[in-house]
């Protein structure tokens, strides 16, 4: 398959060509995963570390079960006791690590761009499972695996984000990978939650809901990261729901097929009406947690074949020395 790169550190260095890659052999890991027997030796003998200095639920889960599905050897660390939290430097516990020879290394961090520092600092594979505000690219690719299965395609639709987009990365993810595939993207978000120069990705930007949902193929809502703000962005979450939150009314602006998408935890009554999350007929929420172990085998499968690859040919090369 045609994917070359060592790491997935961000979409934004992913070709097309990239993506479709990783989406079709995540389309194979579906149908894989929906078997009784769900276990193959895609990475028998090789070891998967999970690093974690954020809290996680659903990414930290989907990533085991993503490995020891293809047949790695996993630890998840807990980087809240680690040494790290004793005041051990990153690129410290990077050479510990690299000592240990991984093969894969996945790895959450609240700060942008820790995750290219780790990659610069050892021998193996890195996966970003998302960085401060900067990425989550597994995301985006299992929300691109989810619209492609429901709406046969995943180019020339018109995609509507909307929420938090100021602190999200999957707004950053998604946006460089919907951009990519030749989608129409809108934010949609108060002025307050809006970065600034977001215009500048090719976008069009809204603060007025109706209206940027307007004929809409696809409506994904974003979670109120507060964990991420430091200031008062929003008058009341019963305000926000007024305004961004989405209901029936407000999905009715969009195409009457539209699906409606969130990347989780959701906030029910602030971001979503319970009502339109579990609407069986228009809601893909729980398909995108089914997808997400889906496109993070698939990743971590062609990783693995070019790591494989690569100490190939440096031994040849030392050989032939």
């Amino acid at each position: 398959m045609a994917f070359r790169p060592r790491h997935l550190l961000g979409i934004e260095h992913l070709s097309p060509e990239d993506i479709r890659t990783v989406l079709d052999l995540a389309d194979q890991y579906v149908d894989f995963n929906r078997r009784t027997v769900k276990k193959t030796d895609a990475l028998a003998g090789m070891t998967q570390i999970n690093m974690f200095f954020e809290n996680s639920t659903r990414t930290q889960a989907s990533f085991e079960l993503a490995g020891k599905r293809l047949g790695a050897d996993v630890m998840n660390m807990a980087m809240q006791t680690s040494s790290v939290k004793k005041g051990e430097t990153l690129i410290d516990t990077a050479l510990t690590l690299n000592a240990m020879h991984p093969d894969l290394l996945v790895v959450r961090h609240g700060s942008s761009g820790a995750v290219d520092l780790l990659a610069q600092k050892v021998e193996c594979a890195v996966i970003n499972a998302g960085d401060g505000k900067h990425e989550h690219p597994t995301q985006a690719l299992l929300d691109a695996l989810t619209i492609r299965r429901e709406k046969g395609r995943i180019h020339r639709l018109t995609v509507a984000i909307c929420g938090d987009v100021a602190h999200s990365r999957v707004a950053r993810s998604n946006l460089l990978l919907l951009g990519k595939m030749e989608n129409r993207v809108r934010l949609i978000a108060p002025p307050t939650l809006m970065p600034s120069g977001v215009a500048e990705f090719g976008c069009e930007v809204y603060d007025d809901m109706r209206e940027g949902l307007k004929d809409a193929d696809v409506v994904m809502m974003l979670r109120l990261q507060k964990e991420r703000m430091d200031g008062g962005f929003i008058p009341s979450e019963r305000e926000y729901f007024h305004r961004y939150g989405l209901d029936a009314e407000k999905l009715a602006y969009a195409k009457e097929d539209a699906i409606v998408m969130h990347p989780g935890p959701m906030n029910r009554g602030v971001e979503i009406d319970g009502t339109i999350a579990d609407d069986i007929h228009r809601s893909v929420i729980q398909e995108q947690v089914e997808m997400g172990v889906a496109v993070r085998m698939a990743v971590m499968d062609l990783l693995a074949r070019n790591l494989r690859e690569d100490r190939g040919r440096a031994l040849a090369g030392e050989t032939y020395v």
